[in-house]
């Protein structure tokens, strides 16, 4: 949240140099608050788990906000119950008339699948147009990042050789530091990913409204955005849970797949070993980050006023 402090503040020139954050008497008796409203189109298959995983990092932040989660309606979930879905999500039916400050879309183990092959990929289309219009900034993780990123822009997802799963670690892009999704970031993290497909630095760099804003020597574009803050495209997973890379290994395990052990993620790479988990303040960094910067403090009061801002 933002400092308040007087208007005639020595302190103030400063931290706004510095791109502190700060809010004068002025502003602060001025500014009219309401509660964020953020749309989750959440299409990963453990749907509950993921709520949980999104609510956590969503949460920290001082900010009052208010959830529409939307399931896909050309699909049949086969892992989340009838009732959970009745009782906690909408369709996008009924929500394309609502106007949210934020979008995060999930990700999806449909990688492998071409975009126009998957079964709910023309009401995906539908929510990528509807939220140029209906939404202030949108979030999308993994899948959804790579699907965005073709709808929007043409760019192709490439399948890699074997599964990259793992903690990898990334470095940000040191010219692109002001940007304030980097806020208090570290030169160097890590964070998780778990998927089939990749995306080419060239083919972004193609774009030229699109920043590419950190990347990992292994795992390649993790974070990517708009210059203008509308869109982020996280080709990882950090919402993922400590234990959320051992589940997948041991249910592949099981299968008798030919898997791939998550990299980096168990001590000394032995299955029974301590996992490692180096990614949680990344991920809550990254999501109060979006929350503060580029949803709270950008969005207009009055949502129906997005007509005016996304037409210009």
């Amino acid at each position: 949240m933002p400092i308040k402090i007087p208007n005639d503040l020595p302190a103030s020139q400063i931290l706004k140099k510095e791109n502190i954050f700060v809010m004068d008497e002025t502003r602060a008796t001025s500014q009219r608050i309401r509660p964020l409203k953020i749309c989750i189109v959440n299409i990963m298959p453990t749907k509950i788990t993921t709520e949980t995983q999104l609510l956590r990092l969503l949460s920290n932040t001082p900010l009052q906000i208010e959830v529409d989660w939307v399931c896909m309606e050309s699909h049949v979930s086969k892992n989340t119950p009838q009732e959970h879905l009745l009782a906690f999500y909408k369709t996008f039916s009924e929500i394309k008339d609502n106007r949210y400050d934020g979008l995060i879309v999930t990700g999806a183990p449909v990688e492998k699948l071409k975009f126009e092959d998957v079964d709910y990929w023309q009401e995906m289309e539908a929510i990528f147009e509807w939220a140029k219009t209906n939404v202030f900034s949108s979030f999308f993780i993994c899948w959804a990042s790579q699907a965005a990123l073709h709808h929007y822009y043409g760019i192709e997802k490439h399948e890699l050789k074997e599964k990259l799963t793992g903690v990898y670690f990334h470095h940000t892009n040191v010219d692109k530091m002001k940007r304030k999704i980097l806020r208090g970031f570290d030169y160097q993290f890590y964070a998780p990913h778990s998927r089939y497909t990749t995306v080419i630095a060239e083919d972004i760099r193609t774009v030229d409204s699109l920043d590419i804003l950190a990347t990992s020597d292994e795992a390649g574009v993790y974070l990517v955005a708009e210059k203008d803050g509308s869109r982020f495209f996280v080709t990882g997973h950090p919402e993922y849970d400590p234990d959320t890379l051992d589940k997948e290994y041991r249910r592949d395990l099981a299968k008798g797949d030919d898997c791939v052990m998550p990299k980096n993620y168990y001590r000394g790479d032995d299955i029974q070993g301590e996992i490692q988990v180096k990614w949680r303040s990344h991920a809550y960094l990254l999501f109060s980050n979006w929350l503060n910067y580029y949803v709270y403090q950008e969005t207009p009061y009055d949502l129906n006023e997005l007509d005016q801002i996304k037409n210009k």
